[in-house]
């Protein structure tokens, strides 16, 4: 057991984003926190790089089990590392629109309103692209919600090959714009646009991820401990089932209980739940936070995504960084349909071992060939939330993720209409790839918020309604999965709530 106190004003489970965010301004503020981490840091290495580490040998995938909901078990491709997912996202770092806020009509139904509005969360936005160094150009996305003023640093600028393709979007009547970014890639910094950063942690340190932007930050502060390859079993409660007492945690097989004033839960939507779930007692047999809703676990959502290789047989695309520009033509109602249909934003170079790894059917020689060739999109669209989409924990302590996909039609039309506009501008050759229940990266709604404890488990400050100390600041809050990368708004959220709990809860002093 790494050298940690018994006792901590603060206790917070996981070192991914909303943990790191939380770390990060709960110390700022003065309080005396312990972050506790199931992984370790992730080694900066060559393999981080390396398509066959990475993609085929599965090297940096957390080494665990789940089932779906057929009890068939599947490998999630989730990380347990200081950083958590973050450490292999495409570094998108976008806000929700100002509909995301509000009941939002779908193809396939409603996306629910939020507790807050855009509004209430835009100056924590500001805050939130500024922690994470995010690049991008005020006012050039076309649906763009308001904003105070610029982004923390300038967009990264297209490589000739994509600028090509924009202007060809831009005679079509699209409007392609710099998709906002967290890199290291200004004077000083530590990027050299390479390809592999979507997908890929980065040996350099050089995408702005949890580790980089909010945990080492946190630490620097001296106000925080940070205890590694450790688990958090469950959490303890007091005879009245009110307050979290400790958590019960075990490293290298042994067990240990650690105290706090306050507990935070910031393991992401799957393990948080599996944590309230594992932690039920007399007081709360359903799990902590679902006495009253019986939603804890529930509402799972991941987005409908797709990859596409848009692929000019005779023209090779040379390429380095390609995920600089995005299409938000097609994410609200739109001249092809009356209803929302997602994002396209590019795609992390891909190299042919990438999608070989999922398609086996397709010879490795033919998609190294295609990959020189071809020009790469992730299309993404929102699933709605269903009380029938939901985390469990099984008898013997496996976490069951039961997922059926919905609102697929309109993320069907956008792939159609993207490899379209991809055909009209010189790309006659598509290969898509739809991403499955293995793939969690953006997983999220597993513990809502909300004004109601009927029909929520968390309030709207993310303290689970049943308990009086214990938050949960992952995606698992979101009412609704938007169209885009959760991770900013996972991190404006945590600033919010960091803001509550050092006002309202610790009252901690601005001095101080």
């Amino acid at each position: 057991m790494n050298a940690i106190d018994g006792h901590y004003d603060v206790v917070i489970v996981g070192a991914g984003v909303g943990g790191g965010a939380m770390a990060n301004r709960l110390s700022a503020a003065g309080a005396r926190v312990l972050m506790i981490e199931r992984g370790n840091y992730l080694p900066r290495e060559a393999d981080n790089w390396s398509v066959k580490a990475v993609f085929h040998d599965r090297k940096y995938t957390a080494k665990e089990t789940w089932r779906d909901k057929d009890g068939k078990p599947f490998n999630p491709s989730t990380f347990y590392y200081v950083g958590g997912n973050s450490k292999f996202f495409g570094a998108a770092t976008v806000r929700f629109r100002k509909e995301d806020f509000e009941d939002l009509q779908h193809e396939g139904g409603v996306a629910p309103g939020w507790p807050w509005t855009y509004d209430d969360f835009a100056p924590y936005y500001d805050e939130a692209e500024r922690m994470m160094g995010t690049h991008g150009t005020a006012g050039a996305d076309p649906i763009e919600p308001p904003r105070s003023g610029p982004f923390p640093y300038p967009a990264i600028g297209h490589e000739p090959e994509i600028e090509a393709i924009g202007e060809k979007l831009r005679a079509r009547g699209l409007r392609p714009f710099p998709l906002p970014i967290a890199i290291d890639r200004h004077k000083g910094g530590a990027c050299i646009r390479c390809a592999t950063c979507d997908g890929f942690a980065c040996k350099l340190g050089a995408k702005n991820d949890a580790e980089v932007r909010l945990v080492g930050p946190a630490l620097a502060s001296g106000r925080v401990d940070l205890v590694l390859d450790t688990k958090v079993r469950r959490l303890l409660t007091d005879p009245t089932g009110k307050r979290i007492t400790g958590v019960d945690l075990e490293t290298g097989g042994q067990g240990r209980t650690i105290t706090g004033n306050l507990f935070i839960s910031a393991a992401g939507a799957i393990n948080s739940a599996a944590l309230l779930l594992r932690s039920k007692t007399d007081r709360h047999p359903g799990g902590i936070g679902n006495n009253t809703s019986d939603l804890l676990g529930r509402n799972y959502m991941a987005h409908n995504n797709t990859a596409m290789m848009a692929v000019n047989p005779f023209k090779k695309n040379r390429v380095t960084f390609q995920k600089s520009m995005a299409i938000n033509d097609f994410y609200l109602a739109n001249d092809h349909r009356p209803y929302p249909l997602g994002n396209v934003q590019g795609l992390g170079k891909l190299q042919g071992g990438m999608l070989t790894a999922n398609v086996k059917f397709i010879p490795e020689w033919m998609m190294d060939l295609f990959a020189t060739r071809s020009v790469d999109w992730w299309i993404m669209s929102e699933d709605l939330p269903d009380r029938n989409n939901r985390v469990t924990v099984d008898s013997d302590g496996t976490i069951r993720v039961a997922y059926t996909p919905n609102n697929e039609k309109a993320h069907n039309e956008l792939v159609k209409v993207w490899a379209k506009t991809m055909r009209a501008v010189g790309y006659p050759l598509i290969i898509t790839q739809r991403m499955d229940i293995t793939v969690s990266m953006h997983q999220c709604g597993t513990a809502v918020f909300g004004r109601d404890p009927a029909t929520s488990v968390l309030d709207p400050w993310c303290k689970v309604w049943d308990v009086d100390n214990l938050y949960v600041v992952d995606a698992s809050f979101l009412p609704s999965s938007a169209g885009f990368n959760p991770s900013l708004t996972i991190v404006a959220q945590a600033v919010r709530v960091a803001e509550h709990i050092t006002r309202d809860v610790l009252k901690i002093s601005a001095a101080a």
